[in-house]
C-alpha cells in the first residue's frame, strides 16, 4: 500500500491543481514535472481540458508512459490530431490558450523569467533561450511558473545565486511588469500574466499589483526558510496555507505514467529524500 509521496509527486500534484477544467493547456520542451501535471489534471479534475503535447503538438494524446524527451512520438500516442506550430501561436494570439507552463534560471518578483543570458550587458553565461516563450507569455490567458531549484545555497566562496531575484538580467518571458515597473496592461497584451509559481519550497500567487506572494508552504518548510532563499522581500498572503499532498490514487497514477522516474532528473539530490504522508481519500474537483 502506498503511504507516502515524494517531493516530485507533491510538485506534480500542485502544478496539476493550477489547471482549470476546460482550459487549452500547453507546455513546450523539457519538463517532465509539467508534462505529468497536465496528464494528471486531464485524468482527474479537468477531463475537458485540451492538452497540447510539447514538441509534437499532439492534441489530447494518451501516451503509455513518459519518455526521456518530449521530442518523441510516443508522447503523441492516441492524439486526436496534431497542430502545426503556426496554428499553436495563432490560437494563443487569439486569446484561446488558457494556460502555459514556463520556468527560468531567474524568476523575478513580477513573474518575469530569464532563460537567455546572465550578467546583463556583460554576459557571464549564455542560456538556451526561450523559443516561443516570449510571445506565448504575452498571449496565454494564464501562466503557471515552476522551478525545482528555489533553494540557493552559498558556493565555496560564500556567494549565492538566487533563482528568485529582484530583477532579471534579461526578460525572456513577460510577467506582470517590465524592468522599469510598467504594467503589462500598458502593452495591450491578450494574456493576463502569471497566476501561480510552484517551487520545491512553496506555492506562490500574485497580488493585485502583480507582485509575487507566498501562499502556501510544504509541511517540512517554514516561511523564514523560503524568505532566506529568495532574493527579494516576499509579500505574504493573509493566511499562508500548507500544500496538500496528493491522494494515493494520484500518486499511483504518476508512478504508472512515469515508470522510468524521468521527473526525478529535475529534482536535486537532497530533495529526492523528502517524503510526505499522503491522503487516503480521492481528490475532488
Amino acid at each position: 500500500m502506498t503511504l507516502y509521496c515524494t517531493l516530485g509527486e507533491m510538485m506534480i500534484a500542485a502544478l496539476a491543481r493550477t489547471i482549470t477544467n476546460g482550459e487549452l493547456v500547453f507546455h513546450g520542451f523539457g519538463s517532465p514535472l509539467a508534462q505529468l501535471a497536465m496528464h494528471v489534471a486531464k485524468r482527474t479534475h479537468a477531463p475537458q481540458m485540451v492538452l497540447i503535447a510539447g514538441a509534437t503538438y499532439g492534441v489530447d494524446p494518451q501516451p503509455p508512459f513518459l519518455t526521456p524527451t518530449t521530442n518523441d512520438w510516443v508522447v503523441d500516442r492516441g492524439a486526436s490530431c496534431s497542430l502545426d506550430i503556426e496554428e499553436l501561436f495563432d490560437l494563443a494570439a487569439a486569446g484561446r490558450m488558457g494556460r502555459m507552463f514556463l520556468s527560468g534560471l531567474q524568476i523575478d518578483k513580477w513573474g518575469n523569467c530569464n532563460v537567455t543570458a546572465l550578467g546583463g550587458r556583460r554576459v557571464t553565461m549564455k542560456l538556451p533561450g526561450g523559443g516561443g516563450g516570449g510571445n506565448l507569455s504575452c498571449d496565454a490567458q494564464h501562466v503557471t511558473l515552476w522551478t525545482p531549484a528555489h533553494r540557493s545555497p552559498p558556493d565555496a566562496e560564500g556567494r549565492r545565486r538566487f533563482r528568485l531575484v529582484e530583477r532579471c538580467d534579461f526578460i525572456t518571458s513577460f510577467g506582470h511588469r517590465d524592468s522599469e515597473g510598467r504594467p503589462r496592461a500598458a502593452y495591450g497584451h491578450v494574456g493576463r500574466g502569471p497566476q501561480f509559481l510552484v517551487t520545491e519550497l512553496g506555492l506562490f500567487d500574485f497580488d493585485a499589483e502583480g507582485h509575487m506572494r507566498l501562499a502556501a508552504t510544504y509541511p517540512d518548510v517554514s516561511a523564514d526558510e523560503i524568505q532566506d532563499n529568495t532574493g527579494f522581500v516576499l509579500r505574504m498572503s493573509d493566511s499562508i496555507g500548507v500544500i496538500a499532498p496528493p491522494c494515493r490514487t494520484i500518486v499511483e497514477m504518476i508512478r504508472a505514467m512515469d515508470p522510468l522516474r524521468i521527473h526525478e532528473k529535475e529534482i536535486r539530490e537532497q530533495d529526492l529524500r523528502r517524503r510526505f504522508e499522503i491522503q487516503a481519500q480521492k481528490e475532488t474537483a
